[in-house]
């Protein structure tokens, strides 16, 4: 292996040295049993984002126009608890939230079923402190999802 091979392989991560060695990882969701594509698919990062970014804003006009009374300094900590009981009530009632439901994802069990109360809190316990949102496994989980037995699908 010459020089240009080695920084390539160490630039390219690890999965890809890897897969370049014959190492099949196969697609997100297959080691759970999910689809490649379609509905009951692993929901990609791009909608997931899109997702809590709708319901964070939303959060944020409810704590600024009728919690604060339009007070934008007061609005942050109140969003964010607006959030957590949007969360958990809708996750665990429904299986998702609005802005998971605008672009057409949902909360399920590892094993297809609804997400018991008690791991709804966990997941949404975690996702508050952010960090293990950004934690992913290799079919693109969160760590907040990952620890809650959880995965986000496509509708």
């Amino acid at each position: 292996m010459d020089k240009r091979q080695a920084i390539g392989s160490w630039l390219s991560g690890p999965r890809a040295a890897a897969e370049e060695m014959g190492v099949d990882f196969g697609y997100p969701g297959q080691r759970l049993g999910l689809p490649q594509q379609g509905p009951g698919s692993v929901a990609r990062f791009g909608r997931r984002l899109g997702a809590v970014a709708i319901d964070w804003l939303s959060c944020q006009l409810i704590a600024f126009g009728l919690i604060t009374g339009g007070e934008w300094t007061a609005a942050g900590n109140w969003t964010l608890a607006v959030f957590a009981v949007l969360a958990v009530l809708t996750v665990g009632t429904v299986g998702f939230t609005p802005g998971k439901r605008i672009l057409g994802l949902r909360v399920v069990a590892e094993d297809g079923g609804r997400l018991g109360f008690p791991r709804v809190l966990l997941r949404t316990a975690l996702l508050l402190l952010f960090v293990p949102a950004l934690i992913w496994d290799r079919d693109g989980r969160g760590l907040h999802d990952r620890l809650a037995r959880a995965i986000q699908v496509r509708i």
